[in-house]
């Protein structure tokens, strides 16, 4: 099992080691050609240097630790229609950065994958939000595929949601329009307002399912447990890959510090509910989130990789993940 993060690399203090950086479409619109270039160039070549930092010391943390999420920002408003040409200009130049990412990541068996954002919805019913949806994806497919990845079935993973006035009818439409290399890396998450785990799971003949259990929880009520014939579903819709569950809690104060929150005890709108909170605080949940052993699960919770790491050593001492050190150790002593 791994654990991984979103996007930001925290040290000790809270602050980010690697930062990508980002910037506004009203800031690039009102400078010259020459200073728009200048700006989203340094960038991207900031963004691809720090992404590299940040799994070069990926690589020196245990095995189940390689795992993270990166920012969409890598290539700063690149789908916004001034800047596209642009990067069209000096992307190729930069081609090397990718690789050497892509090549890490392979060479330390660190699991990567992107997630567009709420405005990225291949199942809307307008026309030009499945246009904007599809060219986002696209891009996110150009990053991974830049690294190396796209060439076999779920080798790097981009998710996003199902949620739209289309529904899985238009999903299937608009991942028929996707590229081959991006059909292979999609994958559809369910969501806590839209779409229920059932209605996903229409989408599992075409992509995996990634299982946000939180998601689950806030819409249905339900804790949803490793042996639900839906889960064996989602599992099967990866193909023999391993599959990714997303796990988060409701924030510090809305529920419990232990033992199984009760939506209509706790009376909290499920508005509330969603949040996410700073660390895994509930031990209850913890051990829930665990048992599903054949997952890899995204932490999705405020503090990023300090609460994933507190998450795993507490996870060790349960015995509810195993201790990568202990397990040399008996292997050497077999070997002996």
């Amino acid at each position: 099992m791994k654990l991984g993060f979103a996007c930001k690399y925290l040290n000790s203090d809270g602050k980010q080691f690697f930062p990508l950086r980002a910037t506004t479409r009203k800031r690039f619109l009102s400078l010259s050609h020459d200073e728009r270039n200048q700006l989203i160039y340094e960038i991207t070549v900031t963004n691809l240097n720090n992404l590299y930092l940040t799994l070069e010391h990926l690589a020196t943390l245990p095995e189940p630790l390689r795992m993270m999420r990166i920012g969409s920002d890598l290539l700063p408003l690149y789908t916004v229609p001034e800047a596209t040409p642009l990067f069209t200009e000096f992307l190729p130049e930069l081609y090397p950065l990718f690789a050497r990412c892509g090549e890490l990541a392979r060479a330390h068996h660190i699991r990567l994958s992107f997630h567009p954002g709420q405005y990225t919805v291949l199942a809307s019913d307008n026309p030009d939000v499945v246009v904007r949806a599809l060219e986002d994806v696209e891009y996110h497919t150009l990053c991974a595929c830049l690294m190396g990845y796209g060439k076999t079935f779920q080798d790097f993973k981009i998710n996003i949601h199902m949620n739209g006035k289309a529904g899985f009818d238009g999903f299937k439409r608009s991942f028929n329009q996707l590229s081959p290399e991006a059909r292979r890396m999609l994958t559809v998450e369910n969501d806590e307002i839209s779409c229920s785990l059932d209605d996903v799971l229409q989408a599992a003949p075409l992509c995996p399912v990634v299982l946000d259990i939180h998601h689950h929880w806030v819409k249905e009520s339900e804790f949803i447990q490793p042996d639900d014939a839906r889960v064996a579903r989602v599992i099967d819709s990866w193909r023999g890959v391993r599959p990714v569950l997303h796990y988060s809690i409701s924030q510090e104060g809305m529920i419990p510090q232990e033992g199984w929150p009760d939506q209509q005890q706790l009376g909290v709108s499920k508005s509330k509910l969603r949040a996410h909170s700073d660390y895994f605080f509930n031990p209850t949940l913890n051990t829930w989130a665990l048992s599903f052993q054949d997952f890899d699960i995204m932490c999705e919770v405020k503090m990023k990789n300090l609460a994933r790491e507190q998450l795993y050593q507490w996870g060790i001492t349960q015995k509810l993940i195993a201790n990568p050190l202990a397990e040399a150790t008996r292997e050497s002593a077999n070997v002996k």
